[in-house]
């Protein structure tokens, strides 16, 4: 069957993949049809009679999802660093946020 895949940049691109394959193997074909696109880190999801379906677990068949010839399916990406960087930006900020906090916070009377 022929699907039509879409990057978010715009970007169409037609693949040729069997009636009886997976989304595991989709993701291969379409990694092999353009050079450019990490396998390890592809989001499918498919647009279906006005509803989209996230592609997720890769040893699903590709019927089960209703991927049929002429689906339009639409490729993201998982980010490289699932956001470490970031978190960890923010856990510091938090840290020394709490730090202040803290150093702030009005004596306790033990006579209270």
């Amino acid at each position: 069957m022929k699907v039509v895949a879409e990057i978010l940049t715009g970007s169409l691109f037609y693949v040729n993949i069997e009636e009886d394959a997976n989304v595991g193997e989709l993701k291969k074909q379409i990694g092999s049809n353009q050079e450019n696109l990490p396998t390890n880190r592809l989001i499918l999801m498919l647009d279906a009679d006005q509803q989209r379906f996230l592609l997720v677990k890769d040893e699903v068949s590709l019927k089960e999802y209703g991927v049929q010839d002429g689906s339009h399916i639409y490729i993201f990406f998982e980010p490289l660093d699932h956001g470490s960087a970031i978190n960890s930006s923010l856990n510091s900020q938090v840290s020394i946020s709490n730090k202040h906090s803290e150093e702030r916070s009005p004596p306790v009377d033990p006579s209270c």
